[in-house]
């Protein structure tokens, strides 16, 4: 492919990867809202959520097989179709049932794009700096997914939540340009890339770098879907409207998509090692900070909580990279990984903190769990303990 037709894949794939996440970052801002209208806890509401991180996350490695397998663009239209179609109609639900399933199938649909999207985009960078590529696409989709919160906070504050099918027309819109704009891989090139699944995940599963790198990234996003989970329900308490609190989670992803775009600048200063460092150790004063101040001083602790967000998802890409060039044939799997499974083992862990949250508070679960990437910080030097530096 010549370099024209590989920087346009990119900015398609980027922009799509924008848009499908735009959908992932809709729920959280107003699940307190949509509790409350169909009348169920915010125990509930939590397992509800944790839900829709099992089908959009947990899967992903399973459809990065079948992507990387066949080389075929199907997972990246149909991925963003089902999630842009939806996770709308989830709002819209008037009892727990339709919720759930429109939740189930709008998450499976970021389960198929997330994979292959990843994979596509490490494919096509390969005649550009693989990092910054990869920071601007991994920060393309964070940045939709911090206005995700602001969008459906905005619509259910000023023209009530029924108007939230209107989104879907944007991945609509989208999902048919890249059928257009993202090339075809080679016939050739998808014969000779057949994979056999035991051989692949056996291959993964045992590999002590990606398993480090595994747990890394379970770690950063516990404190992630902690915040994004949570929170909302702690300022709907403290009496905040619907607006404020998507604001403040598009501030906290936001700034977590500026600190993606910066970790290939970071990395280059101070080293990939030190940016493990920073972003997991800086979680717990940070939020210690937060919650002693959220309450008398509301835009200090906001401020706070937006630097969380940067220093939190700065080595997001540099952990994408590395462990997708420890087997760079499974490009798409591994991010499922990546990006995907370690989200749904969280998810998993949350459907129980929603309930711990429920009876001895959400400072407390939100304390013990910004401790724990401090703590693990030790697992960086093993990861390093083959490198020079």
């Amino acid at each position: 492919m010549n370099l024209p037709q590989n920087r346009k894949a990119l900015i398609w794939l980027s922009g799509g990867h924008f848009v499908n996440d735009i959908y992932t970052g809709v729920l959280n801002p107003i699940m307190p809202f949509i509790a409350a209208k169909i009348g169920i806890s915010m125990a509930i509401a939590t397992v509800i959520l944790t839900v829709s991180h099992i089908f959009s996350s947990l899967l992903q490695p399973v459809f990065g097989f079948f992507a990387d397998n066949n080389l075929k663009r199907i997972f990246i239209f149909w991925g963003l179709i089902l999630s842009s179609v939806f996770i709308p109609l989830a709002v819209v639900s008037d009892n727990i049932l339709p919720l759930v399933l429109c939740i189930i199938a709008g998450s499976i649909g970021s389960s198929f794009f997330h994979p292959q999207a990843l994979g596509f985009a490490s494919r096509f960078s390969n005649e550009y700096d693989a990092t910054k590529a990869m920071a601007i696409f991994i920060t393309m989709g964070t940045l939709g997914y911090s206005f995700g919160p602001v969008v459906s906070s905005g619509i259910t504050q000023f023209w009530g939540m029924h108007k939230m099918p209107f989104m879907s027309v944007a991945g609509l819109v989208w999902a048919l340009l890249m059928f257009k704009f993202v090339p075809k891989i080679s016939l050739t090139e998808r014969i000779e890339h057949k994979l056999h699944f035991r051989k692949v995940f056996d291959e993964i599963l045992h590999n002590r770098k990606l398993n480090i790198l595994n747990i890394i990234a379970m770690l950063k996003t516990m404190v992630q879907s902690s915040c994004f989970i949570l929170l909302p329900f702690l300022w709907k308490s403290m009496g905040h409207k619907p607006l404020y609190i998507g604001t403040a989670l598009f501030l906290f992803i936001f700034a977590g998509g500026l600190g993606s775009f910066a970790s290939s600048f970071v990395e280059k200063k101070i080293g990939a090692k030190n940016v493990f460092y920073i972003s997991m150790i800086s979680t717990f004063p940070l939020l210690l900070l937060f919650l002693l101040t959220c309450s008398k001083f509301p835009v200090f602790s906001l401020v706070i909580f937006v630097v969380t967000g940067f220093i939190t998802m700065m080595a997001t890409p540099v952990t994408m990279l590395m462990a997708q060039n420890v087997l760079p044939e499974y490009k798409s799997i591994i991010s499922g990984f990546i990006n995907g499974f370690s989200w749904g083992v969280v998810a998993i862990a949350m459907s129980i903190l929603g309930f711990v949250a429920q009876n001895i508070g959400i400072t407390k679960v939100l304390l013990a769990v910004s401790v724990i990437p401090a703590i693990c910080s030790v697992l960086v030097k093993e990861l390093f303990k083959d490198y020079a530096k």
